[in-house]
């Protein structure tokens, strides 16, 4: 049995202190495998942007276990936390978390810039996933003055430059209009089946989660359901 690529156990996530103290997690367990496209749906307040987070290795759980193939990440601490994270992840966010002023091509190559890329390299491979993503021809505009689907898709270009072989999509769709979603959807979903990229896709929309493999139901901080997803 291959290891999973991401691997969950008994995982509680708290804020606060005592009285105040708020479980955002209540002791989740599941695995992720390599090349799986799995949806993290819930209402509001549910838990499953803390999850996604924590899958991220951007917060890390109060309690319990995420492994990285079989590496227990809580080992991981610094330079070693923040290179794996720019190696492995890509990341997609409702916001698109674009630099405004920044050109397209500088918007896509951060996340290299960060990795310690050579400038030659960087701009070969921005310019591949912008190519990618069909947005070549907008490598030197300003992002500000992108429309939303361009804004989502330099996003994507953006979390595909560092070749991850996870990506991580939060409401992916949810500051687009349908026919714009609808064309986002079909990149990532496009990506994960053409290169193989694990996608994990924080969502309420459910056409959006029906794509997917997988589904994991999460209430008050508990995983009530894990069930393969009925594609239409």
């Amino acid at each position: 049995m291959r290891t999973p690529i991401i691997s969950v156990r008994d995982v509680h996530k708290s804020y606060g202190r005592r009285q105040n103290r708020f479980d955002a997690l209540r002791g989740v367990s599941f695995d992720v495998h390599e090349g799986e496209s799995v949806a993290i749906v819930g209402k509001s307040g549910s838990g499953k942007s803390t999850l996604m987070h924590v899958l991220a290795l951007l917060d890390a759980p109060t309690s319990g276990t995420v492994e990285l193939e079989g590496i227990d990440t809580s080992t991981l601490r610094g330079r070693r936390l923040n290179r794996t994270r720019n190696k492995t992840f890509g990341f997609v966010f409702q916001q698109f978390f674009l630099t405004g002023n920044s050109s397209v091509l500088e918007n896509v190559i951060l996340p290299l810039k960060i990795a310690g890329v050579g400038r030659s390299e960087r701009l070969r491979r921005g310019h591949a996933a912008l190519e990618q993503l069909e947005l070549d021809d907008k490598a030197r505009n300003k992002a500000v003055d992108l429309s939303g689907g361009q804004k989502q898709r330099t996003a994507i270009a953006r979390a595909l430059v560092n070749d991850p072989r996870i990506i991580f999509a939060d409401e992916p769709t949810g500051n687009l209009d349908s026919t714009t979603g609808a064309i986002v959807e079909d990149i990532l979903f496009g990506l994960h089946r053409d290169h193989g990229i694990t996608l994990i896709v924080v969502t309420h929309d459910e056409d959006l989660a029906s794509r997917c493999d997988r589904r994991l139901l999460i209430r008050d901080g508990l995983l009530v359901a894990d069930s393969a997803a009925v594609h239409a």
